[in-house]
C-alpha cells in the first residue's frame, strides 16, 4: 500500500486546468481515487485502503469526501459494503451497465439513423469476418434459438414488433461471440440506440411482412458463410444486410415528414 508521501505529488499539480477548476471538489476527488486503483493496479473484488478514503488526506470535509465515493459507485467502480469485513471494494463494470450509460449520453440528443448506420456498415462486416469458422455449437444454437423467435408469421401487431426486436437481438448476440471485445461492445452499443430512438421503434411498430423475410434470408446465408469459415462471404452479406436496411429505416423515417396529418392520425389510432 502506497504511504501518504507517495500520493500527494500526483493528487497536488502546481497548475490546474481551466476545465478542473470550473469542476466540483467531488468530482476531482473521484478521479484522484479511479486514478490510483488504476495505478495501483486493484482489481474487481479488492479492498480500496482506508488511507485513500480519508477526509484529511484530500484536504476536504467528509461530506465531500461521500460525495466522491458516491460518484465512484454510481460509475459502477467501487461497491461498499457494511458489516464484519466490510468497506469500500472495487467493482467491475459490466458491459450492459456501461451501455445504458452512454445511452443516456444521448438520450436527448440522437445521432441521426444516418450516423448509425454508416458506422454499423464499418464495423458489422468486421464483426462477421472475425466470427468465421470460430463459433461454437453453443453459439450457433443460440442465434438459431434467436432466428426462430421470428420464423412463424406474427399473429397481432404487438408480436410482430418483438419479433423486428429480435431481429435486432440477433446481432446482439453474434456481438456478444466478439474475440476483440472493444468491437463487439460497439456493435452492441450502436443497436442499442436504435433501440432508444423514437423514429425506429415506430418503424418497427410498422407492419412489413416482406421485411422479416429479407431479414431472415440474410441471417440464414450469413450463419452459412460463418459456419463454413467463408469470412469474406460473411462479411459481404453483412455489409449487404447493413446496406438495405440503411435504405429501409431512412425511406420510413421520411415519411412522417412527407405526411405530418397521417403521422398523426397513426398514433391516435385512427
Amino acid at each position: 500500500m502506497p504511504d501518504r508521501s507517495d500520493l500527494q505529488p500526483a493528487w497536488k499539480p502546481l497548475q490546474l486546468s481551466t476545465e478542473l477548476k470550473r469542476r466540483k471538489r467531488p468530482d476531482v476527488i473521484a478521479d484522484r481515487i479511479r486514478e490510483l486503483i488504476v495505478a495501483q493496479g486493484l482489481e474487481p473484488g479488492d479492498r480500496i485502503p482506508q488511507e485513500w478514503l480519508l477526509p484529511e488526506t484530500h484536504e476536504a470535509s467528509r461530506g465531500t469526501l461521500r460525495e466522491a465515493l458516491k460518484i465512484l459507485e454510481f460509475q459502477g467502480l467501487t461497491l461498499s459494503k457494511t458489516g464484519p469485513g466490510g468497506g469500500v471494494f472495487v467493482s467491475g463494470v459490466g458491459a450492459d451497465q456501461a451501455i445504458r450509460l452512454l445511452d443516456n449520453l444521448f438520450l436527448f440528443q440522437p445521432p441521426s439513423i444516418a450516423d448509425i448506420y454508416s458506422i454499423r456498415k464499418v464495423l458489422e462486416p468486421q464483426l462477421a469476418e472475425s466470427l468465421a469458422g470460430k463459433l461454437s455449437a453453443e453459439a450457433f444454437a443460440k442465434l438459431q434459438d434467436t432466428i426462430r423467435l421470428y420464423e412463424e408469421e406474427p399473429k397481432t401487431a404487438e408480436e410482430e414488433y418483438r419479433q423486428r426486436l429480435a431481429e435486432l437481438d440477433f446481432h446482439v448476440e453474434l456481438a456478444r461471440h466478439a474475440q476483440n471485445a472493444l468491437l463487439g461492445f460497439n456493435c452492441i452499443f450502436l443497436i442499442s440506440l436504435l433501440r432508444d430512438m423514437t423514429v425506429c421503434r415506430e418503424i418497427y411498430r410498422e407492419p412489413n411482412p416482406a421485411l422479416r423475410e429479407t431479414g431472415l434470408h440474410y441471417q440464414i446465408i450469413l450463419l452459412r458463410a460463418i459456419k463454413s469459415g467463408d469470412g469474406k462471404r460473411a462479411a459481404q452479406v453483412m455489409r449487404e444486410h447493413m446496406e438495405a436496411a440503411e435504405i429501409y429505416m431512412l425511406e420510413r423515417a421520411e415519411i412522417p415528414q412527407r405526411n405530418p396529418i397521417k403521422a398523426i392520425h397513426r398514433e391516435r389510432g385512427k
